[in-house]
This record gives structure tokens, C-alpha cells and sequence, in this order.
């Protein structure tokens, strides 16, 4: 019984905090920039699988069109070109899609670092024993929400 009441006191001397990383994240203006950087650093090999597609579309509907006119070469130089530039498409636009998903991931696991010492800092000022993602909380009282105060942090950081 001794052990119990022990065990009790000792669990209502921790101070525990809750944070929302998800929304830390979305409320940093680095997470708007990240976007806006991968799309400037990707922007010229978008712009040509764009152009695939758009090539691509044109012929299929040049062959819609006029399927009924052509000659039989003209229909298989056409089919051709077609299977050519999908080809192509194929080719570009699965890498570049993944290599735009990684270098995105590498910019958020960067951001997502910042947040981590943002968080390490509050808790250290704020002798916090444990912190909580506030996500897999049911219930937190607003004043252990420490989120507010690591936006700060991380913000002083950048």
C-alpha cells in the first residue's frame, strides 16, 4: 500500500505538456517556402512533362480526328509518335514525381528537426518532464498546450 501511494505521488509531481506538431508545422511560413522551392527547383523538367502531356493529348485527338482521311502510313507514323512520346513521358514524369516527393521529404524532415529543438527547448525551460503529440491525446488542459511557445522557439531558431 505504501508502494501505491508512492507510485501516486511520484506520477502527480511530473509536469506533462502537449504539442501539436502537425499544426506547428502547417502555421511556419517555412512550410509555405518549402513548396515554392521545390517547385523553382523543379520547374524546367515539370515544364517538359507538362509539354509531353500536352503533345501527347494533341496527337490523340489529331488521330480522332483525322483517322478517317489519312493514309495508312500517315495513321502508323502517327501511332508511332504517339507510343513514342508516352514512352517518353513514362520515362520522365515516375522519376521526376519521385524525385520531387524525396527532395520535398528532405526539406520537411529539415523543418521537422527545427520543431524537435523548438520543442527540446520549451521543455527544458519549462521543466517538463514529458511532452505529448497532442494528436494522441484525448484530453490536454490548454495551459500544457505548449505549441504557441514552440512556434516562437522554432521561429527564433531559423
Amino acid at each position: 500500500m505504501t508502494s501505491a501511494l508512492l507510485s501516486a505521488t511520484v506520477q502527480a509531481e511530473q509536469k506533462i505538456g502537449a504539442v501539436n506538431v502537425q499544426g506547428i508545422f502547417q502555421s511556419l511560413p517555412q512550410a509555405a517556402t518549402i513548396q515554392q522551392t521545390i517547385e523553382a527547383e523543379f520547374k524546367d523538367k515539370t515544364e517538359e512533362v507538362s509539354r509531353l502531356e500536352k503533345d501527347i493529348k494533341y496527337y490523340l485527338e489529331k488521330n480522332q480526328r483525322d483517322a478517317a482521311t489519312m493514309s495508312e502510313k500517315e495513321k502508323k507514323e502517327l501511332q508511332e509518335k504517339i507510343i513514342s512520346l508516352r514512352n517518353d513521358y513514362t520515362a520522365k514524369a515516375q522519376p521526376l514525381q519521385q524525385e520531387i516527393q524525396a527532395r520535398a521529404q528532405e526539406e520537411q524532415n529539415k523543418l521537422l528537426g527545427l520543431i524537435k529543438q523548438g520543442i527540446d527547448a520549451v521543455a527544458a525551460k519549462g521543466k517538463y518532464d514529458v511532452i505529448l503529440n497532442a494528436n494522441a491525446v484525448a484530453f490536454i488542459n490548454p495551459e500544457n498546450d505548449i505549441s504557441k511557445q514552440v512556434i516562437d522557439q522554432v521561429n527564433k531558431i531559423k
